[in-house]
């Protein structure tokens, strides 16, 4: 079984070409709220990335880069639930990959439903799904800020596998996610969310009520297929106009630049990381 990037000590499961460009009109009032008068154009990026439970050293950063297979990297800003050390991870870190042409991706391990069968140390309850998901988004915020991740920037909230068919439970991922969001857009960044095919990507994609979620949907499904079109798994209408991202292969063992890494592949065609 995959490492799950929230824990190394294990993960349960429920189941190119490059390009940068900056956007300022497709899918940007999915990402927004009246709570910023005036939003900073997002910046987006189509083509491969990779993440690591573990940000790798710059040196090997720079080697990867010259290999040119993949152009984004994403990376576990925070969250109790973020399985591992980040060494590496520093405002002068996301300077230099950035500098050197990497697009980064934040990812926040926040809070776990009540019903998900794990060993999270944060976990939300329905009636505390709100209040935790504000606070959640708050320092989500605070952490993408001292990395130098500018306003405008996403998040990307972790969300791991549950039972979507208990419905409270599925109620009250929904209420925490809605607060999540909504508190990043009040402080005019992006909100996104990394989850299953099958479970809380599902939840996301599948909710009759859209009303503040978040405007971009990463999705997990480990059939190699490296696309985001091809097998995108809901209505073709969803996530349209550079907003979705699809992991495709987990625990991949690369070598590339005379530096192995693990990582887990991902097809990707949504916003990045604006590093100021």
């Amino acid at each position: 079984m995959p490492k799950h990037r929230m824990s190394r000590k294990g993960r349960y499961i429920a189941m190119g070409a490059t390009g940068v460009v900056v956007v300022a009109g497709a899918g940007v009032a999915a990402q927004t709220s009246t709570a910023a008068t005036v939003w900073p154009a997002q910046k987006t990026y189509t083509g491969r990335a990779f993440d690591a439970c573990t940000a790798p050293s710059l040196t090997a950063m720079k080697a990867w880069k010259k290999d040119a297979y993949y152009g984004g990297v994403a990376v576990y800003i925070g969250g109790r639930n973020r399985g591992c050390a980040q060494p590496n991870l520093t405002r002068s870190w996301v300077k230099s990959v950035d500098t050197l042409g990497w697009r980064v991706i934040p990812l926040y391990v926040g809070a776990q439903p009540f019903c998900q069968k794990s060993l999270s140390k944060e976990r939300f309850t329905a009636a505390t799904a709100a209040s935790v998901g504000a606070a959640d988004a708050g320092d989500a915020v605070a952490k993408a800020a001292a990395l130098g991740m500018k306003p405008g920037s996403p998040v990307y909230l972790n969300m791991e596998s549950y039972d979507v068919a208990d419905k409270a439970c599925n109620d009250a991922t929904l209420t925490y996610v809605r607060s999540f969001t909504r508190t990043l857009r009040a402080k005019t960044y992006r909100a996104g969310l990394y989850g299953f095919s099958s479970s809380s990507a599902k939840a996301i994609a599948t909710a009759s009520n859209r009303t503040d979620l978040p405007g971009n949907l990463w999705y997990a499904l480990w059939n190699g297929r490296e696309t985001t079109t091809g097998d995108w798994p809901w209505d073709p209408r969803l996530y349209t106009g550079h907003s979705r991202g699809h992991q495709y292969k987990a625990n991949s063992r690369e070598t590339r630049g005379g530096y192995t890494i693990t990582v887990d592949r991902n097809a990707w065609d949504a916003p990045v990381a604006i590093v100021g």
